[in-house]
């Protein structure tokens, strides 16, 4: 087993940050800067996630032997937290409140018409990378619901037949910064 952690870190897939010098070159000053604070594995994770965007099994891996830790602590902390994702997102983050009131208030038939109009499930994001879908607990914006979040931004009482507005929205912000 130990043979194939280090086979992993040592040649991580091409598509891993590990794989790349730049990124890899982050991940090692966010471990050297935050490895002796207490509850510095929080801190370290919070640091990848922010800049990196994901956390894969290869780099939790390798945090877990840099920090001599075992993997299945590194793994209980990800997989808890709802926060931490361990493959790549989008470009933007399409979040459905699924809060009782947004429930009750459409947030299945946004669902459904997200699924139907950018052809993924939630979790999963569009193969240009621009999208992914989420679903999330309330937002505290009951009053307005259905919420759908788009990266920070909210909007409320959303109906399906507005749904390709906020895709819009994600195009053109995605085309202005190029």
């Amino acid at each position: 087993m130990q043979n194939m952690v280090t086979d992993l870190i040592s040649n991580p897939p091409k598509n891993d940050p590990l794989a790349s010098p730049t990124k890899r070159e982050i991940i090692d000053r966010i471990l050297e800067e935050n490895k002796n604070i207490p509850g510095g594995v929080m801190v370290i994770l919070n640091e990848l996630q922010s800049q990196i965007g994901f956390i894969s099994e290869p780099m939790q891996q390798y945090v877990a032997q840099k920090l001599r830790l075992p993997m299945s602590h590194i793994h209980g902390v990800v997989s808890f937290y709802s926060f931490f994702t361990t493959t790549p997102r989008g470009q933007h983050t399409i979040k459905f409140c699924m809060g009782t009131a947004c429930y009750v208030g459409g947030a299945p038939q946004l669902i459904e018409k997200a699924k139907q109009i950018l052809g993924i499930e939630p979790g999963q994001t569009t193969k240009d990378g621009l999208i992914t879908l989420e679903i999330c607990r309330c937002v505290g914006a009951c009053s307005q619901a259905p919420v759908v979040l788009v990266d920070e931004q909210s909007f409320g009482r959303v109906k399906p037949n507005k749904f390709p507005q906020l895709v819009r929205l994600c195009t053109e912000q995605s085309e202005n910064k190029s």
